[in-house]
């Protein structure tokens, strides 16, 4: 959630008692004023937090931000997490020729600047998961094992968490490894949760379900498709045609993005050209939130979870609701066994 999970999303996430992170915006250059945004955010709530819970704000901030490091600058990240020390960092993407050297390189880099910050790597098979697990100087504190179903970009080759998490846990067992898993990609309520945890993980991660939260950076248009968007297997499509579109043609080829079809997508199977589609994707950018919907054209990631998403809500709701549900549904399945 580049753009997506602001300072807002992200604070709403971690005082409801998840843990929120931060996208890191366009250009490397927006990570620290968005890290300042959000420690003020903090601040002027500390009065309402627990001093238990949130006394060392001032020195730790209870939020996560993620980088891609194909595209990103680690001088600049190293500045930004030194000076406002997130919780949490997301590596994601490492540079094609480096492979997991780029993560290594990235992990070391922030822990240097931030000593105590948690490196969370986020990996689509069972083989970049061990590589990132037995990195010796700078292993991971949590392995992301992101599924095929998961919104945006991810690996066009994959498989769901169902199979994805329980082989990973079981080849780090072999090893001897012992790394939290979270499972990403196909969650977007309590019963994902609780199916993730059933599974191995140690956690879930949501990122579709709180495009539709009160709290993120979208707009009026993209929201409305991601709560008419139905039978999410369906109406959502893995496909490089809105990186094409957008002239982002530096993603490794190994990644495409899961998004909602529209009339890109549709045009695009069709086989008209690409400066055509441009050019009418071009015009969308134009047209506001009458850009998006199933005759629009602008690119609207989001994952096969759309079809629970029912109601825009706020975070912390998303999050009591999601919990209650988990627990419920545990509780249900112990009932059935």
């Amino acid at each position: 959630m580049r753009v997506f999970s602001g300072p807002t999303l992200a604070t709403a996430v971690s005082v409801s008692g998840g843990i929120g992170f931060l996208g890191p915006g366009k250009n490397p250059s927006d990570l620290e004023p968005i890290l300042a945004a959000t420690k003020k955010l903090f601040l002027q709530q500390s009065s309402s937090l627990s001093q238990a819970s949130w006394g060392h704000i001032k020195d730790t901030l209870p939020v996560g931000v993620g980088f891609q490091l194909f595209d990103g600058n680690l001088t600049l990240a190293a500045a930004a997490v030194a000076k406002y020390r997130p919780k949490a960092a997301w590596l994601f993407v490492p540079d094609e020729k480096e492979g997991v050297k780029d993560l290594e390189r990235w992990s070391r880099g922030l822990r240097d600047a931030s000593p105590g910050i948690q490196i969370w790597m986020q990996v689509g098979s069972v083989k970049d998961a061990i590589e990132a697990a037995e990195l010796r100087d700078a292993p991971p504190d949590v392995i992301v094992l992101q599924g095929t179903d998961a919104g945006g970009h991810g690996l066009a080759k994959g498989a769901g968490i169902a199979t994805l998490v329980p082989e990973v846990k079981d080849e780090l067992e072999a090893r001897g490894l012992d790394i939290p898993l979270m499972a990403a990609g196909g969650i977007a309520d309590g019963r994902g949760v609780a199916a993730a945890l059933a599974l191995g993980a140690s956690g879930a991660v949501m990122g579709s379900r709180f495009l539709a939260s009160e709290e993120a950076n979208v707009a009026k248009g993209y929201k409305e498709e991601v709560l008419r968007a139905r039978d999410g297997g369906q109406a959502t499509v893995r496909t490089r045609v809105f990186d094409v579109l957008a002239g982002r043609m530096d993603w490794p080829p190994q990644y495409d993005g899961r998004s909602i079809v529209n009339r890109s997508v549709e045009d695009d199977l069709t086989g008209i050209s690409v400066i055509e589609n441009r050019r009418k994707f071009e015009e969308a950018l134009g047209m506001g939130d009458h850009g998006w919907g199933p005759s629009g054209r602008l690119t609207t990631y989001a994952g096969t979870a759309v079809g629970l998403i029912n109601e825009v809500a706020p975070a912390e709701r998303i999050i009591r609701e999601g919990r209650a549900l988990a627990i419920e549904s545990l509780e249900k399945a112990l009932l059935m066994a």
